[in-house]
């Protein structure tokens, strides 16, 4: 119970204090007013308050860091030009602050880093990276933009390593953020029901740039108005990624008979949730959750009930692929498209020759094995030069002219769209394998752990992550997701969450 005396007592204490702070405020706001604009003064204090924040409680910015970001591209869209910049990078400042004071407590502590499954890997990682970049003489800023664009998101993981949050504390972040997922759901599904009216109103902001550099390419709608749902990410395709990876976890829960109680929750998060994500038309996002689901049912739990329903399915898809056969060669993304069409158009030949012809993401995979990685088989083109967002960013078209090849896919975009074998290419056979080594570490790290506790919450999160995993492994595959923080963020947090709650418990 709250001491109301002894609460009194110690402000009167601290009373000085108190009045200095005040007065120092204001005095710098009024200041601020005079010399800068309203807004900036706004920013200021906001950034004060973040600052304070997270050196008192690092894990409650870290909280606001996760249910932020899904709504990061929407609340963008609202922010004037003169503060834009500086709200365009406060989500990534801020995780560099988070990681700062996770790292700053520990020296002071005393203790050290505990060694994770992931911290041998991405120190040679973090090498190979440095030794690409002076390797082939790339350019300190792009090399620095390079390795920020895939490093910043993994510092998230050695943050919560750092912090060593409570299963208490993790239990009840899932559950906030499975009320965002159904949030964001609920909005994408009033998209589908309203058409086009409300796509004007979520989308992001136009492009925005600073200098000669572009902060945000804006969304293009190259889909029609109406037809897919994005919610306030931005994209349909990073709406079905981020509903993918928590539904996904969400199939790891339904599977513990602890959660009984809970069960209608989650039930009615996956009648919002796959609904929203069948509307996406985001196939790379469907796939991955089917796959995902499919392996913490099959190969975690073995249920025979799904077994069997695979197979039913199969058999039909398989049925369906083969009598018309004809009709799947012609089905290309179209308007007004189905959604069955837009399934089995992933099997169509004319797609893939046109993804292969029209400079698409089959293009990329022939290329970056047959002329990219060959041209620099060990430690590749260096940070920041090949199918990532650096390239992109400072239009950097040296490795695809001096190789002859077009400016990513289309030849316009600088992407490869492919996240895998745009780390291939910068950072060679040693950089993709190390990074490879902590994905594969931490996979395993989960399903070890989830097979040897006895709790049913961590066995749910462990399981659930692992599957979320697989498909995160196929989204990269399609896209750059390592890249994109209403992923990337997810992902690497939730790998510290399952590395700390092995820890607490000693079973692994």
């Amino acid at each position: 119970m709250l001491n109301l005396r002894q609460a009194y007592r110690q402000s009167d204490e601290h009373l000085p204090l108190i009045l200095f702070c005040t007065v120092a405020i204001l005095t710098l706001s009024i200041l601020g007013i005079v010399f800068f604009s309203p807004l900036s003064v706004l920013g200021i204090l906001i950034a004060i308050f973040f600052f304070v924040l997270t050196i008192v409680s690092p894990l409650s910015a870290l909280t606001f860091l996760a249910v932020y970001l899904p709504l990061e591209p929407f609340l963008l869209k609202w922010i004037p030009d003169d503060i834009y910049l500086y709200a365009r990078f406060f989500s990534e400042a801020l995780i560099y602050l988070i990681f700062a004071v996770a790292l700053i407590r520990l020296v002071l502590s005393g203790e050290r880093l505990r060694t994770t499954p992931l911290t041998f890997p991405f120190v040679l990682f973090l090498v190979v990276l440095g030794a690409s970049a002076i390797i082939n003489l790339v350019d300190p800023t792009i090399a620095l933009f390079g390795i920020r664009s895939i490093v910043r998101f993994i510092l998230v993981f050695f943050a919560v390593i750092m912090l060593r949050p409570s299963k208490e504390y993790i239990r009840r972040l899932t559950i906030i953020l499975f009320a965002v997922v159904a949030m964001e759901a609920g909005i994408g599904l009033m998209q589908a029901v309203s058409g086009s009216s409300l796509d004007s109103f979520l989308l992001p902001s136009d492009t925005r740039v600073f200098g000669e550099f572009q902060l945000t390419e804006g969304t293009v709608q190259f889909w029609d108005p109406g037809s897919r749902i994005f919610a306030t990410l931005g994209r349909y395709d990073r709406l079905g990624t981020f509903l993918g990876f928590f539904l996904i976890i969400g199939v790891g829960f339904l599977y513990e008979k602890y959660i009984r109680r809970e069960r209608k929750e989650l039930w009615a998060l996956f009648l919002l949730g796959i609904p929203a994500l069948a509307l996406t038309y985001s196939r790379s996002a469907w796939f991955g959750f089917v796959l995902g689901a499919l392996f913490i049912a099959i190969w975690l739990k073995r249920d025979r009930k799904v077994m069997i329903g695979l197979g039913i399915v199969g058999a039909i898809i398989a049925g369906y692929l083969v009598y018309s056969g004809l009709v799947v060669s012609r089905l290309i993304d179209v308007p007004q498209q189905t959604i069955v069409e837009r399934f089995f158009e992933a099997f169509s030949y004319e797609r893939w020759q046109g993804e292969y012809y029209g400079v698409g993401r089959l293009y990329w995979i022939v290329q970056t094995v047959t002329t990219v990685v060959p041209a620099s088989p060990l430690f590749g083109w260096g940070p920041g030069t090949y199918g990532g967002g650096a390239a992109i960013l400072f239009h950097n078209t040296k490795v695809y002219d001096q190789l002859g090849l077009p400016f990513g896919v289309y030849a316009t975009e600088g992407y490869i769209d492919n996240n895998w074998f745009s780390l291939w290419g910068e950072t060679g056979t040693l950089g993709i394998f190390f990074f490879l080594w902590m994905y594969a570490a931490i996979f395993w790290y989960a399903i070890r752990f989830g097979r040897t506790t006895s709790d049913g919450f961590t066995r749910a999160l462990a399981f659930g992550f692992a599957g979320a995993m697989i498909a995160v492994a196929l989204n990269a595959f399609l896209a750059t997701y390592f890249e994109v923080r209403t992923l990337a963020v997810y992902l690497w947090m939730y790998a510290g969450f399952i590395a700390v709650l092995g820890e607490q418990e000693k079973l692994v």
